[in-house]
């Protein structure tokens, strides 16, 4: 086992449109405070040498050069939403770094859908332009990559099925609202929960921040930060009215741990 520091960043925090919201002029849209500028929901898990990305945002560039992010040595999908894929094509900026391709995971289901979608990527056996060279790699368990153990989490997200990840101390649950009891017995003795909590009225795919709470509470990790957030939720005014030990998420937030790799 070698020690090592890993540290997770919060790429995006902002729900499917984004925040500001195109054409709103409500109080969070046209706040000035940093923390209610939300990009698409993404994470960055960094150790060692090491960048791995938790999904391809609609707004990757942007998120790539507000944090220097020069290299990206894996993908993983939470699920096939257009906001958590269609930053996909940025990845082609990393492949000159790493001279091979890059390896994407998540569930068959998604990788499919991924495939589908982006057949410009994929379906080329002599590619004859400038395009992503990257490869599909369906999980259905844990993943080892680079000394880390990285294990997905399944969820449901309305009717569909999403996938979490846990990597040591740390787990991120986005796009969901509800955990099944086996994947919450995966999710014992965390220091950090970072978890969908999409606004404080009810929704049928997403936790609201009321569900989020009782969901962290029930996990009960050290800390949480809420993520995935809509223009109800209102940084300034909302994060000290929320229980001890949970947060909102704001976009270039990090948390480092100390964590064992196996070599």
């Amino acid at each position: 086992m070698q020690a090592d520091t890993l540290k997770i960043t919060v790429l995006g925090s902002g729900t499917s449109t984004g925040v500001p919201v195109i054409g709103c002029h409500c109080a969070v849209c046209t706040s000035n405070h940093p923390y209610n500028q939300r990009t698409r929901c993404s994470a960055l898990l960094s150790y060692g040498k090491y960048n791995i990305l938790i999904d391809t945002s609609t707004d990757l560039r942007q998120q790539a050069l507000r944090e220097n992010i020069c290299h990206i040595e894996a993908v993983f999908y939470t699920h096939c939403h257009a906001d958590h894929v269609h930053g996909i094509d940025d990845l082609r900026s990393f492949n000159p770094r790493s001279k091979i391709p890059i390896p994407l995971y998540g569930s068959e289901q998604t990788l499919t859908t991924v495939r589908n979608s982006f057949s410009y990527i994929f379906n080329q056996s002599e590619p004859l332009s400038y395009i992503p060279h990257l490869e599909l790699h369906p999980i259905h368990q844990a993943v080892e990559l680079f000394g880390l153990k990285i294990v997905p989490i399944p969820m449901r997200h309305g009717q569909m099925e999403t996938f979490g990840y846990r990597c040591g101390p740390v787990a991120y649950l986005t796009d969901c609202n509800a955990i099944p009891q086996n994947s919450l017995e995966m999710l014992q003795g965390l220091e950090l929960l970072i978890l969908d909590g999409l606004r404080f009225s009810p929704h049928n795919t997403h936790f609201n921040i009321p569900q989020a709470i009782e969901m962290a509470q029930q996990i009960n990790a050290k800390q949480t930060l809420l993520t995935h957030l809509s223009h109800e939720v209102n940084h300034c005014v909302h994060d000290q009215e929320l229980p001890s030990g949970i947060n909102l998420a704001h976009d270039g937030q990090q948390c480092s741990f100390h964590l064992e790799l196996t070599k």
